[in-house]
């Protein structure tokens, strides 16, 4: 059996300002490197105080998305399983509440043997070791570090790769910096400075970067990496320019065509065959064509501050579209203000898209909206898809129009006479804690008539969780009286994990999260038969 290579380093950090992409040029090295043959791992270091993401407001930090071993993670996590194809687990997601509780728990088990426990070696070494650990059986282990290169919650992190690089050795080791080139109308040029002073700053903490990305609005003229290079360093040919791209996943193509992969496996020493993107080509060019017939997806929800908040939910939808040979606009409704609406302006809102989805979400605010909204594509027979909290609307909504007008969740209503929707016995008392709810993969066994089962191709999957409401099972006999099937269940512990609506053109709603499975070149199969649905396919 022959020897596994040493795994090599590629850190990637970001400068000027927040926002600009690590996560998506993380991902996108990720994707060109396993193009050409290697195995690749990537993992998120977030400076923020938080143990995990379970927690933290998708209004201020857009969506959780949840791996297959149950981590609450960032929603990057999201993007490199979609641009790398890899499901991601615990070890691929650090925070800084999880490096410190550690270190604590260390202190006060007296593993530190009395010594002065510091910023310097201590939590710097416990995040090597996270690092190290997760990174064993890869040939290439990204890390991108959240936050921007100035930040003080995330100069532990940035300490810690410096270091890492020379315990290692920098021929194992590389920095990618991803920085921000303004443009100034009034003098009709782009501007380097802020890049070139966040080079200066990263230097400052003992790191040089050896590849720059350089993000801008607009495309930038070739001659403007000279500059670049003469100001921080980095060679020209590890410079790329990066401008808004019409799809994200269009980034790795882009990328390529600079020559940073390339770059980046001679940096390395990596022993590559050459890239065969034919697969994300063709990704590409189905999101990109403008000649594609459109359908319209209104998207009842209520955190609607961030347009990250559903981001695994939209991409889906626009996996499902491509794989459909079309294109997908997607409409935000507000579930709460769709509640104080006439039934007349409420028809005509519902009326104006193809189809209904109503995504996982947590709490009262805007439930009666849902519920209105899984109602409306009962009585009207209008496309539904649910995800989690989408399906405890669906399962009120039809308890309802069958005469069971108290039916409820008692997540919002606790003193409810229909508890249709209740706490799984295992979680009562804990509803406002973390990492305490059905996290990650489970199983679900379909049932071999429905339409979940011809659409998956199969009666038995496994899909991710992330909930602590479970339909109860005292009414699901009733089902079938009230319009919808229990056509998915998790057998070990019965449990309703899907419900289709009975005589329906598409009602489908799960327990689960069907969008964290989803892939742009191998879209969901609720997903893609939602949108064959609305094609009248």
């Amino acid at each position: 059996m022959p020897e596994r290579r040493e795994t090599k380093y590629v850190f990637v950090t970001g400068g000027v300002l927040s926002g600009l992409g690590k996560g998506i040029t993380a991902a996108s090295i990720g994707n060109l490197l396993k193009n050409r043959g290697l195995k690749v791992g990537i993992q998120k270091c977030d400076p923020y105080l938080n143990v995990d993401a379970g927690l933290l407001n998708p209004r201020e930090h857009g969506e959780c998305f949840v791996t297959k071993d149950g981590a609450e993670t960032d929603l990057d996590l999201g993007h490199y399983e979609r641009f790398i194809d890899e499901e991601m687990t615990q070890a691929s997601s650090l925070m800084s509440g999880r490096v410190l509780l550690g270190v604590i728990e260390a202190e006060r088990s007296g593993k530190y043997e009395g010594k002065s426990v510091q910023i310097i070696p201590h939590v710097t070494r416990a995040i090597q070791n996270h690092i190290a650990k997760a990174s064993a059986e890869y040939d290439v282990y990204i890390v991108e570090i959240g936050g921007t290169v100035g930040d003080y919650e995330s100069l532990s992190f940035i300490e810690a790769i410096r270091e890492f690089g020379v315990e290692k050795g920098l021929q194992n080791c590389l920095y990618v910096h991803v920085v921000y080139m303004p443009y100034l109308g009034a003098s009709n040029e782009f501007k380097t400075k802020p890049a070139q002073n966040s080079v200066r700053e990263l230097r400052g903490l003992g790191i040089a970067p050896t590849v720059l990305v350089c993000r801008s609005e607009e495309p930038a003229p070739a001659n403007v990496k000279d500059k670049l290079s003469l100001f921080t360093g980095v060679a020209p040919e590890a410079i790329a320019l990066l401008p808004n791209a019409a799809s994200i996943y269009q980034v790795p193509l882009t990328l390529e065509d600079t020559g940073i992969a390339d770059v980046i496996c001679e940096q390395l020493h990596l022993k590559a065959r050459q890239a065969n993107l034919t697969e994300w080509r063709s990704v590409v060019a189905r999101a990109t064509n403008k000649t594609a017939p459109i359908v319209k997806v209104g998207v009842v929800a209520k955190y609607l501050d961030n347009a990250d908040t559903y981001m695994s939910v939209f991409e889906a939808l626009k996996a499902a579209a491509w794989a459909n040979e079309a294109q997908v606009d997607i409409q935000w409704f507000d579930s709460e203000k769709l509640e104080a609406l006439t039934d007349e302006a409420f028809a005509d809102k519902l009326e104006s898209v193809d189809g209904i989805v109503v995504p996982g979400g947590f709490g009262g605010r805007g439930v009666e909206g849902k519920v209105r909204a899984a109602t409306y594509a009962l009585d009207h027979k209008k496309p539904y898809l649910g995800l989690c909290y989408g399906m405890h609307m669906g399962v009120i909504a039809a308890a309802r129009r069958a005469g069971l007008q108290d039916a409820n969740t008692t997540e919002v209503d606790s003193t409810t006479s229909a508890p249709v929707i209740m706490t799984m016995d295992d979680q009562k008392g804990k509803e406002n804690t973390g990492g305490t709810m059905r996290l990650g993969d489970y199983k679900c066994h379909f049932e071999k008539d429905s339409l979940a089962a011809e659409l998956y191709g199969s009666t038995d999957i496994v899909e991710r969780h992330r909930h602590r409401y479970e339909a109860n099972n005292d009414y699901v006999a009733e089902y079938e009286k009230w319009g919808i099937r229990p056509v998915g269940r998790n057998l070990e512990r019965n449990l309703v994990e899907v419900i289709e609506g009975v005589d329906h053109p598409f009602f489908m709603a799960s327990q689960y999260h069907p969008e964290f499975k989803s892939r742009p070149n191998r879209a969901h199969p609720m997903f893609r038969g939602f949108i064959a649905a609305l094609l009248g396919k």
